[in-house]
């Protein structure tokens, strides 16, 4: 595998900032969001990353690691899923009120787990036939 690492990488480091807004904001607040509306903000960016990049990178994996992928089609979902992803970060940890940044990467984002569903059931299909 070489081109989903990449993409791995690159949302790791999204990962990782999003981790440190949540630890630098936490303080005093050991569990949960203490009632503070950006520490819930921040909490809500980490946990939505984390409920929904590792199955998408799975599936590209497993596409990718399939060989009937071309390559150019796996870096147009990466790259997307790191745009999206982005956009939802910083709408969501970064700032109160940024619906373009929070629909858009939920729209994007919910589009990409469906067009990666929808290619790893085709090509287990696939394999079934041949």
């Amino acid at each position: 595998m070489t081109i989903t690492p990449l993409y791995a990488g690159l949302l790791a480091i999204l990962f990782l900032a999003l981790s440190l807004r949540v630890v630098q904001k936490r303080s005093n607040v050991s569990l949960g969001d203490g009632g503070d509306p950006e520490l819930l903000r921040r909490i809500r960016g980490h946990g939505n990353f984390a409920e929904y990049v590792p199955l998408i990178l799975l599936m590209m994996a497993m596409l990718e690691v399939g060989g009937a992928t071309p390559a150019w089609l796996l870096h147009l979902l990466g790259a997307t899923l790191v745009v999206a992803r982005v956009l939802h970060g910083i709408a969501l940890s970064y700032t109160a009120k940024w619906k373009f940044g929070r629909f858009y990467g939920t729209l994007v984002t919910f589009i990409l787990l469906l067009v990666l569903a929808l290619l790893c059931v085709w090509r287990g299909i696939a394999a079934l036939l041949v």
